[in-house]
C-alpha cells in the first residue's frame, strides 16, 4: 500500500505561480512512476505530467513550458511547479503512482494509487 498526500493548492491570480507537493509513504518510492492529474468542474480527470525514478519526464502537450514535474527520491516526494497560471488551470490536482519504470505509463495505464487531491483556483 502507498499513501499519497498532496499539499500546496490554493487561490491565486492569473499569471501567478504555485508549487504542489506530494508526500509518498508505504513502499519503495523508487519503484514507482509518479504523476499529476487534474479534474476541473464538469470535466473528466486528465493527465498533467509524469516522472520516473530516473527523472525522465512527460507532459501534457498543452502544459509544456509552464508546468514542471520533479521528484526527490530521498524525501519520497514529487512536485509540480506551475507558472503563468491561467483560469483554465482551475481544478483539483491529484498525485498518482504506478509501479513501473516508465515516465509514459501513466498516460495509458491507470495509477495504482491516488492522493486525495488539492484544489487550485486561478482567478482572472
Amino acid at each position: 500500500q502507498v499513501q499519497l498526500v498532496e499539499s500546496g493548492g490554493g487561490l491565486v491570480q492569473a499569471g501567478d505561480s504555485l508549487r504542489l507537493s506530494c508526500a509518498a509513504s508505504g513502499r519503495t518510492f523508487t519503484n514507482y512512476a509518479m504523476g499529476w492529474f487534474r479534474q476541473a468542474p464538469g470535466k473528466e480527470r486528465e493527465f498533467v505530467a509524469a516522472i520516473n525514478s530516473g527523472g525522465d519526464t512527460y507532459y501534457r502537450d498543452s502544459l509544456k513550458g509552464r508546468f514542471t514535474i520533479s521528484r526527490d527520491n530521498a524525501k519520497n516526494a514529487v512536485y509540480l511547479q506551475m507558472n503563468s497560471l491561467k483560469p483554465e488551470d482551475t481544478a483539483v490536482y491529484y498525485c498518482a503512482a504506478r509501479m513501473d519504470n516508465s515516465d509514459l505509463v501513466l498516460t495509458y495505464k491507470p495509477p495504482d494509487y491516488w492522493g486525495q487531491g488539492t484544489q487550485v483556483t486561478v482567478s482572472s
